[in-house]
């Protein structure tokens, strides 16, 4: 899909034809649109559809008349039958007139400039555009982070309680998650380091304060997703425990039953063997059944006690 996009007096306009000072979006767009935009602006077929590849590192290529500037953003997905997240790339291409903007998917990050979410918005200040899309991309970053966050909390909840198969997987899910944010945050804030010694399309004074904001929230992105995969390897640490402690439980106890089990079963056995009647005790005697009954559940009552005791049971 190929939409273009210009602003206004602060008021964003779709527009039906390449103009200077617009947004060129394409979202999942075919080899005809990029093809296009390519004969347009005079880009690399290559460098317009680079970031159609889910496998494309973030990086910055400039080229003679344009500039290439690939990072990762965060997307939702359905991944073994569960919502989770992952990051996908997202191309910006810099010219003195345009700006063009290639991702595979529809996505949040720039929705809200659509939407009017943004304040302060130009199409036509290309860097502080872009400054704006890595800002915004920082804030869904941290926005999806806090959701993690609180997945784990009601996993975590229900560790005292009914845990299930399930909720390790989750917990898994949730830190798979993380490690693609981590990876990605990573390869963005060297993109972003290089951005600060960029000086080839023109920047305004505001656009220096702007940067400075995008360094510090992916830092704090960075160091958020550090610290909840550590929190995470608490948690299923933790579980890991307290699955061990009730299997210790439940073996503790069974070893109990057992024990109890094995004196009627030996006081029965004594009494069941083949051998001759003069030898066994009870056997002439008119209640001799229920006094070996007797001596047996004596016996198992004694070892109850032991056992509780010794706190087996």
């Amino acid at each position: 899909m190929l939409d273009i996009y210009r602003t206004d007096d602060a008021v964003v306009h779709e527009m039906d034809s390449f103009q200077p000072g617009c947004w060129i979006k394409l979202t999942a767009p075919t080899t005809d649109e990029c093809e296009e935009v390519a004969g347009e602006f005079g880009m690399d077929i290559v460098d317009v559809r680079a970031a159609l590849d889910e496998e494309e590192s973030s990086r910055i290529s400039v080229e003679d008349d344009y500039t290439l500037i690939l990072v990762d953003i965060p997307t939702a997905e359905e991944r073994n039958d569960r919502h989770t997240y992952t990051t996908i790339p997202l191309g910006i291409l810099l010219r003195d007139d345009v700006v063009i903007t290639v991702c595979g998917e529809e996505t949040s990050v720039l929705r809200s400039f659509i939407d009017h979410r943004i304040k302060e918005f130009s199409t036509k200040k290309q860097m502080r555009f872009t400054y704006q899309i890595l800002y915004n991309t920082s804030m869904v970053y941290q926005s999806l982070l806090r959701t993690i966050d609180r997945q784990r909390t009601e996993i975590e909840e229900k560790i005292s309680g009914n845990l299930e198969d399930a909720d390790l997987i989750d917990l898994h899910e949730l830190e798979s998650n993380l490690v693609y944010f981590a990876t990605s945050l990573r390869a963005n804030n060297l993109v972003i380091d290089r951005l600060t010694r960029y000086s080839r399309i023109k920047q305004y004074d505001e656009d220096e304060e702007l940067l400075e904001d995008v360094i510090v929230e992916t830092k704090q992105a960075i160091e958020m997703t550090s610290i909840y995969r550590d929190i995470i390897n608490g948690t299923r640490d933790l579980m890991s425990t307290v699955i061990n402690n009730r299997l210790n439980i439940a073996m503790k106890y069974l070893a109990a039953v057992t024990i109890v089990l094995s004196v009627p079963t030996i006081i029965g056995g004594l009494w069941g063997m083949n051998v001759d009647a003069r030898w066994m005790p009870f056997s002439h005697t008119p209640l001799g059944f229920w006094i070996l009954c007797a001596i047996t559940f004596v016996a198992s009552i004694v070892t109850l006690i032991v056992l509780h005791k010794r706190n087996m049971l």
